[in-house]
């Protein structure tokens, strides 16, 4: 803005001798049209960061994610020493090193949480995140773990060290490590969820990852992950899946990477960290590609995209996976939900809905069908009007997805 008005000035003698032209009689007919020129020109370089930031580096994106689709700059790009890479292993402060043993565990799921977020772990724990429900409804044993670190503000983590470990002792579900919990350390919390997976609970046949301001239909995903058999199921990467985003250029944008850190025109694929899942296979090869990459990269879910890419693992899509929006209010959604975002103050009133979506459905059959296609086109398929579940989510039933 400073550069463009800057720009303005140094041309306001130059604009003087152009009206002065203009007011000659064969420049009459030219003049309107000359005005709205400069004006629009104007405006395109006063506001060119941010069309710059939000269109072309995504039309920049996407043509090389589509056309060129080639991420071998990264192997050679953000490998590190194994002794370089070591300085990224924390202490843990808080650990359960047995919590795993001697059980046939299904899903170890691992929520991502805030020393001061006792009330959502609270939330979780008496509604989705009830692993006492969980085995007594569905059979299977589901591991729910908190991720934290340390309180950023001295202050404030001499008083929570207390909160924390009598939390723990009631629940013994804490798993804390001694670094900064803060945004640009959220690649050190999925560190330390891939690792404590490997050394602490390998067994576990899937591994999801989720904030702890995300709902997460349980009984649906279970009955999912069931699908893919009791054992051996590999390659499985899903969640909501972003292909070709570019890197942010907005400096006041949290999501800032400069090009020193990444400077190429696309992230490769990703699932957003607000939710997804990995089998056991994925798990391993992820965990070992970070080991040797530069874990400075602060955002997490792409810095486990870049992981995999390294192992040529690809996530795939899955339209109940919310990502970064919320989920409409309708039991037609409900019956098939895996994630939605941005739930703290209303999960037990999520968790009572899911639970009884199904006796607030009509009879199984055609009718139902045809009646929730015609619900969920209208809460999914307007435009602007949803940014939880894409539009196909509308057409999916119920045993296809």
């Amino acid at each position: 803005m400073k550069h463009s008005l800057e720009l303005l000035l140094d041309l306001e003698p130059m604009f003087r001798e152009v009206m002065a032209v203009l007011k000659m009689p064969r420049f009459k007919k030219y003049h309107l049209r000359l005005m709205i020129t400069c004006f629009s020109t104007l405006l395109l370089m006063t506001y060119w960061e941010k069309i710059d930031n939000c269109v072309v580096t995504h039309v920049m994106s996407f043509s090389y994610r589509y056309l060129i689709n080639s991420f071998k700059f990264i192997n050679s790009s953000f490998i590190v020493n194994p002794e370089d890479a070591i300085k990224y292993n924390h202490r843990y402060l808080i650990n359960h090193q047995t919590t795993c043993d001697n059980k046939d565990i299904l899903l170890l799921l691992f929520v991502k949480s805030s020393s001061e977020n006792f009330e959502r772990r609270q939330a979780i724990r008496s509604t989705w995140g009830n692993e006492t429900f969980i085995e007594n409804t569905l059979g299977v044993n589901v591991k729910v773990l908190f991720a934290l670190g340390l309180h950023p503000i001295p202050e404030e983590r001499g008083k929570l060290k207390e909160d924390l470990m009598f939390e723990d002792q009631k629940y013994h579900d804490l798993i804390q490590q001694d670094f900064m919990d803060t945004f640009h350390n959220l690649t050190l919390k999925l560190l330390l969820q891939l690792g404590w997976k490997e050394t602490y609970c390998h067994h576990a046949q899937f591994l999801m990852s989720a904030d702890d301001d995300v709902f997460v239909h349980t009984p649906n995903l279970i009955l999912y992950l069931q699908g893919f058999g009791q054992s051996n199921t590999r390659d499985l990467w899903i969640g909501r899946v972003h292909r070709g985003s570019p890197p942010n250029r907005d400096k006041e944008s949290k999501y800032y990477v400069s090009r020193d850190l990444y400077p190429w025109l696309s992230y490769p694929d990703y699932t957003p960290g607000s939710g997804y899942v990995l089998s056991r296979d994925v798990v391993s090869r992820i965990y070992q590609a970070s080991l040797t990459i530069n874990a400075s990269f602060h955002i997490d879910d792409v810095f486990l995209g870049i992981c995999a890419k390294m192992m040529d693992v690809s996530p795939t899509d899955h339209a109940f996976f919310s990502g970064e929006g919320k989920a409409p209010h309708h039991h037609c959604i409900y019956s098939q939900m895996m994630t939605s975002h941005g739930h703290v103050s209303d999960i037990h009133e999520m968790w009572r809905h899911a639970r009884n979506a199904e006796d607030v459905l009509i009879s199984s059959g055609l009718f139902r069908r045809l009646y929730c296609t015609a619900v969920k086109v209208r809460l999914l398929c307007v435009p602007f009007f949803s940014n939880s579940y894409p539009c196909k989510a509308a057409f999916f039933e119920e045993d296809t997805y």
